[in-house]
């Protein structure tokens, strides 16, 4: 069992095995990501991000998934090509993956258990509400682009509602805040 965020056995889109051990000592933004969602313009404000910070010791971490509404149908290859060629993605993006349910990657398994409150609930689990879509237990992945933050050294320390965007005020802060520290 692995026994840190760094250690969980984690998949490239392109095949190759990899752990966020790779950022080590870095804050990572992980985001489960669709690229047939409403949301999926969040790529856009997410490269921004990862471009104008990365030289601090930041990245993004993207890790497709297809578990609602069947919003990522496409294989790796497919999703790595929409990435690069609709939103010019140099973060790294995994291998699809599960991020609720039966099926939950064990980095989400360990992400949602973290007692994070998260930032931002409410308007978006009410507008899912309101569609009639079910929003899962309480600590699920709501949807599409939630964000989770770790900081420097492998700990969950903010949780962002897939609606907070990227350029929020909030996110920003809780990153800045992470940045500034040292491991």
């Amino acid at each position: 069992m692995p026994e840190t965020l760094f250690d969980i056995p984690l998949k490239r889109a392109d095949g190759r095995p990899a752990t966020l051990n790779d950022y080590r000592g870095q804050v990572i933004l992980v985001v489960n990501v669709a690229s047939k969602c409403g949301l999926t313009v969040q790529y856009e404000a997410l490269e921004k991000l990862y471009e104008d910070k990365r030289d601090r010791g930041f990245t993004v971490a993207a890790f497709p998934a297809n578990d609602f509404k069947d919003q990522e149908p496409g294989s790796d290859a497919e999703i790595m090509t929409f990435c690069q060629s609709t939103y010019d993605v140099q973060f790294p993006v995994f291998s699809k993956i599960s991020v609720r349910g039966e099926a939950k990657h064990p980095l989400y398994k360990t992400l949602t258990t973290a007692s994070i409150p998260t930032t931002g609930d409410g308007p978006m689990r009410e507008r899912l509400k309101g569609y009639g879509i079910e929003t899962g237990a309480a600590g699920e992945v709501l949807w599409n682009f939630e964000k989770f933050l770790i900081d420097r050294k492998g700990s969950v320390v903010a949780r962002f509602a897939p609606d907070v965007t990227p350029d929020d005020p909030r996110l920003l802060a809780a990153l800045d805040e992470q940045l500034a520290k040292t491991a």
